[in-house]
């Protein structure tokens, strides 16, 4: 199963307004099978890591943190995960509800420093289960197209300390596409 969120027609959405989507995929994605590659929980080396700096926190609420991602494609992209390493899937899990929230949270937040924005969001829903964001305030380019390199003008650490000073004031709901609205 994979799960995503489409906010705006920059992020690829084909729909006019936010919507989410379930689709069943047979054996799971590439980048879910890269993540389970090795024996060892990637997303738990990556937290340890992570938390034991500091430096792309931007907060820890109901045993989930929220981190700028190390390495983003694109400025302020987010990682949402349970600290512990999880039992099951997302899906049955009582900590989706909550990683809902900071989902919520985090919007509020990149919307109160960038204005409405396209988005995508998905949950990896095996192993250690995740939710990632991607806000696209850029887009691609040749070299991010042609080669799979991504060039990203923002560093993670200062999205962190950017997004953790932010006021999530800004509503969620009733979004515009066009980031040039109010």
């Amino acid at each position: 199963m994979h799960s995503l969120l489409n906010e705006g027609r920059e992020a690829g959405a084909s729909l006019p307004h936010s919507h989410t989507q379930l689709v069943w995929l047979a054996e799971p994605p590439p980048a879910v099978r890269a993540e389970e590659d090795g024996g060892e929980c990637a997303v738990c080396r990556h937290l340890e890591a992570e938390l034991a700096s500091g430096d792309r926190l931007v907060l820890e609420r109901d045993g989930l943190v929220l981190l700028a991602a190390y390495g983003g494609r694109l400025p302020y992209e987010l990682l949402i995960a349970p600290r512990e390493h999880p039992g099951g899937n997302a899906f049955e899990s009582e900590l989706l509800a909550p990683a809902l929230g900071v989902l919520s949270e985090a919007l509020r937040r990149l919307h109160a420093l960038e204005g409405p924005a396209p988005v995508n969001a998905w949950v990896h829903d095996t192993g250690h289960w995740h939710v990632e964001v991607l806000p696209r305030l850029t887009v691609f380019a040749g070299i991010e197209l042609g080669a799979g390199i991504y060039v990203n003008s923002l560093a993670p650490e200062d999205a962190a300390a950017a997004l953790r000073d932010a006021r999530g004031t800004v509503p969620v709901r009733g979004l515009s596409p066009k980031r040039s609205q109010p």
